[in-house]
């Protein structure tokens, strides 16, 4: 929805949501911004204001370079502010309150229905925004209500990792790693060969449901319905991992990172992680593979997406929007994604573009199987409801995970406290 009277929201409450549904998976780090300070959407005739959540890319970086090229090709100057994710969500809600927002906005894709029901972003019918070659399946974390609301610009998730030095000495064939069962079983033979079975991040935040979504989706459970029969078996096989020595009490605390730092160690079999993992797997002296994460009966999982929208927030003057989709569709055309998607180890939105990733690369085949099957947080129009139900569902799991609760009840407890 937009309109003024969509515009007076709480801010506070707001940004509570906003912040509980930060990124889990974002490539970007760091929390001074960088880059020209803001100005408002209505600023100097030929200057056009854009923020994104990448710090670490300064002024001479290739993407601040492209950010200038497309103000070049749309025959305006770009005025570029970065900011860390949270901060940028956070200075977003001020803005449009403000009656300052950017004329582009790059966001984390589960703050992106947040900003939407606002009333603080365009639809892509009122911005023009083209969105027919973007995959459906990464395309439904920017909708809500039935209305689009921004373009991704790429987007990673999550798959096993696997040492193959420590599968074979256990005697297992990575390729027989199919659905639960035969995952189960090869952890069982990592553990009797005297290694460490998997590890992953089990953490009482965002961390801990982003890694858990592949499970409970996995297992044929929706976010609608947490107490499931389903939900029941997805917290039940974590549960059961670390009662049998598969995975370590560690993930109880582990965050993505030192996660993966476990797995660095050359000790694990298999650890859940992402794409952003990418540069230290090839780091990590040790030969490493890929598999997607498996559904409970087979096949690939459906895995949460990471990844920023590109996004045209409200303006006063209309006539703003022609000059941002010029911007917009530079920053997201075949060419540019090919290369920006490369630089932050994102997997692009249309299937033209990832061909062509694989192409260079066939490592990346996996990753974007991966991207293929996942789906957004946001998607199935939860919208602004996710942040509440993510918040019991790693509750839930922590609580399995630590013995106070059992499997059943905890996800019982959850579903009662997400459906007030």
């Amino acid at each position: 929805m937009n309109g003024t009277s969509t515009r007076r929201w709480g801010l506070t409450s707001l940004a509570i949501v906003v912040i509980a549904s930060a990124v889990a998976a974002c490539g970007s780090s760091g929390s001074a911004s960088s880059g020209s300070s803001a100005s408002s959407g209505a600023a100097a005739k030929g200057t056009y204001t854009v923020w994104d959540p990448y710090p670490q890319f300064d002024a001479g970086s290739a993407w601040a370079k492209l950010l200038d090229g497309c103000g070049t090709q749309a025959g305006v100057t770009v005025k570029r502010t970065a900011f860390d994710t949270t901060d940028l969500t956070t200075r977003t809600l001020l803005a449009a309150q403000q009656g300052n927002s950017p004329d582009v906005l790059i966001v984390d894709n589960p703050v992106v229905s947040t900003l939407a029901d606002a009333g603080v972003l365009t639809t892509t019918e009122d911005n023009k925004v083209d969105t027919s070659q973007v995959a459906p399946n990464l395309l439904a974390a920017g909708q809500s209500g039935g209305k689009t609301y921004g373009t991704p610009i790429g987007a990673n998730t999550l798959a096993l990792y696997y040492n193959k030095s420590v599968l074979k000495a256990a005697g297992v064939d990575p390729a027989s790693v199919k659905d639960w069962a035969s995952l189960t079983a090869a952890l069982a033979k990592v553990k009797a060969a005297g290694k460490k079975g998997i590890t992953f991040s089990a953490i009482g935040t965002e961390e801990g449901s982003f890694q858990f979504l592949p499970w409970f989706w996995g297992s044929g459970a929706q976010l609608t319905d947490l107490s499931s029969a389903q939900a029941v078996s997805a917290v039940t096989l974590w549960h059961d991992w670390l009662g049998n020595g598969y995975a370590p009490n560690s993930v109880i605390n582990n965050t993505q990172t030192t996660s993966w730092q476990e797995f660095a160690t050359g000790q694990y079999a298999f650890a859940e992680n992402g794409t952003w993992q990418l540069a230290n797997a090839k780091k990590a002296g040790f030969d490493y593979g890929i598999l997607p994460i498996p559904a409970a009966g087979g096949g690939t999982a459906a895995a949460p997406t990471g990844g920023e929208f590109v996004t045209v927030p409200v303006q006063g003057d209309k006539g703003r929007y022609a000059t941002s989709d010029k911007l917009v569709s530079c920053l997201t055309s075949a060419q540019n994604l090919l290369a920006t998607d490369t630089t932050l180890s994102y997997v692009a939105p249309t299937r033209t573009v990832q061909d062509q990733q694989v192409s260079a690369d066939a490592g990346l085949a996996v990753w974007v199987q991966a991207v293929g099957a996942a789906k957004g947080r946001t998607s199935d129009n939860l919208g602004t409801r996710y942040p509440k139900i993510s918040e019991q569902l790693w509750g839930a799991v922590q609580a399995a995970l630590t013995g106070s609760k059992s499997p059943k009840d905890a996800l019982d407890a959850a579903q009662a406290a997400a459906g007030r």
